[in-house]
C-alpha cells in the first residue's frame, strides 16, 4: 500500500510540474458561452479551463509540451469567441445564439 501511495504521489507531482497556468480575457455573455467556451479546451495537453462569466476571464491548465497557448487561444476563436490574441471568423461569430453575441471590438 504504501508502495502505490508513493507511486501516485510522484506521478501527482511529475504532472503538476510540467504544467503551466495562465489567464486571459475571452469575450462572451452566458452560461451557454462558458459551455461552450470551456468545451472548446477538453482537448490533449489542458487539465483545467474554467471561464467566469463576470469578469470574462479564462484559467487554463495546460502542459505546453502537449499544446501552445496560441492553440488554446485558436481552439477558443474556432468556436466564435474572441480573446486577447485571436479574433474569431465573422462567419462563425455570427453563427452564435443571440444571447451569445457580445459586443465585438472594431478591426
Amino acid at each position: 500500500m504504501l508502495f502505490i501511495a508513493m507511486c501516485a504521489t510522484v506521478t501527482v507531482y511529475a504532472q503538476s510540474k510540467n504544467t503551466q497556468t495562465e489567464t486571459f480575457k475571452v469575450w462572451g455573455n452566458c452560461g451557454m458561452c462558458k459551455k461552450t467556451i470551456e468545451k472548446s479546451l477538453k482537448t490533449k495537453g489542458v487539465s483545467k479551463a474554467e471561464w467566469n462569466m463576470e469578469t470574462k476571464m479564462m484559467t487554463v491548465v495546460f502542459n505546453p509540451k502537449k499544446v501552445s497557448l496560441a492553440q488554446i487561444h485558436k481552439n477558443i476563436a474556432s468556436v466564435g469567441y474572441d480573446t486577447e490574441l485571436e479574433r474569431a471568423s465573422d462567419d462563425v461569430y455570427n453563427k452564435l445564439h443571440g444571447c451569445c453575441k457580445y459586443e465585438r471590438k472594431k478591426q
